[in-house]
């Protein structure tokens, strides 16, 4: 059932922006070990899940100055060296879609709403994914850690608005984490959680969005209900 509404709604959306990790991908599990044996392997010892799961979202080097404090930009480089060639490896193949999420993207699609991503991951990675899941004919444009500052910087959905012709209270952001929400709300757009990812409820809902879903399918049927069907 949904969960932590705001009072304040647009009426008739046209661009649907979605996260990628954790709010369609179920990747967020494959992250935290990938992060955890990377640490490892550089003997930094493994990192606390939390703080990874906290993190997740952000920019890489937002991302590794939380379990790698004051680190210089050698480390940096070689931490995400090590990760990268770890996740291309091994994990990239053991995320998989949440269940449901190609019939939304179909039945939004078919409503006429246009679709977009905005994530932390690199080019490459979301490149790879999208041609893994086939997901990629769906979106109209996307934007990625590579081409833009890092969450909750709205630069991200600005760039999308500005690409697609879109007013921001004609859009609405979907996301599993506070950034991506607080992303939202700074670039005037409104904003939709899910459950699914790496922040709970309580983080989400401080961070005000206008609801929160357990599961990404019922994000049809609240736009439905709310007179927001293209």
């Amino acid at each position: 059932m949904w969960a932590g509404w705001c009072m304040s709604r647009s009426d008739g959306y046209r661009l649907v922006i979605f996260d990628w990790d954790g709010t369609l991908l179920d990747s967020i599990a494959s992250i935290v070990e990938c992060t955890q044996a990377t640490m490892e392997e550089l003997s930094q010892g493994r990192p606390d899940e939390s703080l990874i799961r906290g993190a997740i979202g952000l920019g890489l080097r937002e991302t590794v100055d939380r379990f790698a404090p004051g680190c210089d930009d050698a480390f940096y480089d070689r931490i995400v060296e090590v990760y990268r060639q770890l996740w291309f490896e091994t994990y990239i193949h053991q995320p998989c879609l949440f269940p449901g999420t190609e019939n939304v993207l179909e039945e939004l699609t078919a409503h006429g709403y246009l679709l977009a991503v905005a994530t932390a991951k690199s080019r490459r990675g979301l490149n790879l994914d999208m041609e893994a899941t086939g997901l990629g004919r769906f979106f109209q444009a996307t934007r990625t850690i590579d081409e833009a500052r890092s969450k909750p910087d709205p630069q991200m959905i600005l760039d999308i608005l500005g690409e697609l012709g879109v007013m921001s209270a004609a859009s609405l952001m979907v996301g599993d984490t506070a950034h991506d929400l607080q992303m939202a709300h700074n670039a005037g757009v409104h904003a939709a959680a899910v459950l699914t990812g790496s922040h709970g409820l309580s983080e989400l809902t401080e961070a005000a969005p206008l609801v929160c879903f357990e599961d990404l399918r019922e994000l049809p049927e609240w736009l439905a209900d709310s007179g927001q069907q293209g």
